[in-house]
């Protein structure tokens, strides 16, 4: 018994769980809070020096009471995991940033048959987006640089040996240790439609060849619409995103990437794939709003050919 928990433990080591917490420095603050308490303490000290001929000395002490504990809570608090000072900046530029963004030149003249109202009218703000073309390869236009996607599946460690959590360890680790640019690992949970799987369903179960195939299909179509009446299914997400370096040279080197991290991660027992151009279009439409209903069809990739019955056209280069 001894033997078998020294070999499941061979392979494991504790990690802290705050890896990414500050040093303390004194009193076990950190040099940030240090410093907010430091410089309300000169600007306390300036007030006194300025005021203590003017204001009797208890209407000093008692403001200096009554600041110094709103100081030292802003220096010490948190809120939704950030220190209470960068959460209130965050605010601060959140209330003061406009509510209207767009893509448009908002700042020039308007046609002279557009009627402008009378009133005051807030303009839009132009509105940045990082990205700003999609090839239909799936590389991404990030100004110089380029990046692409990986989408693949998940591996439960927990159900894995300790030899052969130390292989997949290994694996992965390697797989990091060969990255020599910015790369981002997106982990998400999406609601999944399981009405529209229902609804396929219930409409095939006349094209079936036997009956008995047409009950235990149907059966199914009204377990999958009660389980989606019932529950709010929903589907892990795991992207990889590569990209490359300003200066890096070829066309395609952030596809290429993104070949290399297939290769790799396949040995970890993950499903693991490259996404082309509407497979990108839709993971970065599904980022900006998980919760609507994915359109039918897929969107379409920026220099896409859309034809339709009596016309065809070209979409414009940029993110729609």
């Amino acid at each position: 018994m001894s033997t078998h928990t020294d070999r499941s433990e061979a392979g494991r080591t504790r990690m802290p769980a705050d890896v990414d917490a500050p040093d303390k420095v004194l009193y076990g603050l950190t040099f940030r809070q240090l410093a907010i308490l430091a410089v309300a303490a000169l600007a306390f000290y300036a007030a006194w020096r300025g005021l203590h001929t003017a204001v009797p000395a208890p209407v000093l002490l008692g403001a200096a009471v009554v600041l110094g504990g709103l100081v030292f809570g802003i220096a010490v608090g948190r809120r939704d995991g950030l220190p209470l000072d960068v959460w209130l900046l965050a605010a601060v530029r959140h209330a003061r940033a406009p509510r209207a963004l767009s893509t448009t030149d908002a700042a020039s003249a308007a046609p002279a048959w557009v009627q402008v109202p009378k009133g005051r009218v807030m303009v839009p703000a132009p509105l940045a987006l990082p990205a700003d073309a999609i090839d239909d390869g799936g590389e991404i236009r990030l100004g110089g640089a380029r990046a692409a996607m990986v989408a693949a599946t998940n591996v439960n460690l927990a159900l894995r040996t300790a030899g052969e959590q130390t292989a997949l360890v290994d694996t992965f680790g390697r797989w990091l240790n060969s990255l020599s640019t910015p790369t981002q690992i997106v982990v998400s949970a999406q609601p999944v439609d399981l009405h529209s799987a229902a609804r396929a369903l219930s409409q095939a179960v006349d094209g079936l060849p036997h009956p008995s195939l047409a009950d235990a299909a149907a059966d199914h179509a009204r377990f999958l619409d009660d389980l989606a009446t019932r529950r709010d299914p929903l589907r892990r997400q795991v992207l990889i995103v590569t990209r490359t370096s300003a200066g890096e040279r070829g066309d395609h080197a952030a596809r290429r990437r993104a070949d290399d991290t297939v290769r790799t991660l396949s040995g970890l027992g993950v499903t693991t794939r490259a996404l082309d151009g509407a497979a990108v279009t839709a993971a970065i439409a599904a980022a900006a709003d998980p919760y609507r209903p994915p359109r039918p069809g897929g969107l379409a990739t920026p220099d896409a050919v859309i034809t339709g019955p009596n016309n065809h056209f070209r979409k414009k280069k940029g993110l729609r």
